[in-house]
């Protein structure tokens, strides 16, 4: 029987706020709400779901899923576009990455067209509100499960 996965979902500053801050382009739902979807779309995985407002912190987490986690999604909101010890700290993960934005950095101010996770990331989900996160844990699964079947092989 197959190990179950444990999915990290890591969200970075001012997420906390989500449903007051700027819900024209956040929307009305609360962190809460999101971690609800998160934890049903992942459908019996282990979901641990964190925020911080702290850099330092949102290191130290990433520390942590790079020895517990199958899986990371995560959302540096505005550390996305400044944190190159961000980008460090996620390239020492050997597990699939998965950057996710309730919105469109593309469609939004020059400044976040630029993002210090993309370079590591498996792929990147943004644009569709909280259906983002749901659509970037049922990616990340899948990615687990497709890493630990590689690395079951390269085993045998």
């Amino acid at each position: 029987m197959p190990e179950t996965p444990v999915l990290y979902v890591l969200n970075g500053p001012n997420l906390n706020l989500l449903g007051v801050r700027e819900p024209a382009i956040y929307g009305h739902e609360t962190l809460a709400d999101v971690q609800a979807l998160c934890e049903q779309a992942a459908d019996g995985a282990v979901v641990v779901f964190r925020q911080t407002n702290h850099e330092g912190e949102l290191i130290e987490q990433i520390h942590e899923a790079r020895e517990k986690a199958s899986v990371l999604v995560i959302n540096a909101a505005g550390y996305t576009h400044t944190s190159v010890a961000l980008l460090d700290a996620l390239r020492t993960l050997t597990i699939p990455i998965v950057e996710c934005h309730l919105s469109n950095p593309a469609a939004r101010e020059r400044f976040r067209h630029r993002s210090f996770v993309s370079p590591v990331a498996t792929g990147v989900v943004s644009g569709f509100g909280p259906f983002s996160y749901e659509l970037a844990v049922k990616a990340a699964l899948r990615l687990a499960q497709e890493h630990r079947a590689t690395a079951d092989r390269s085993v045998q």
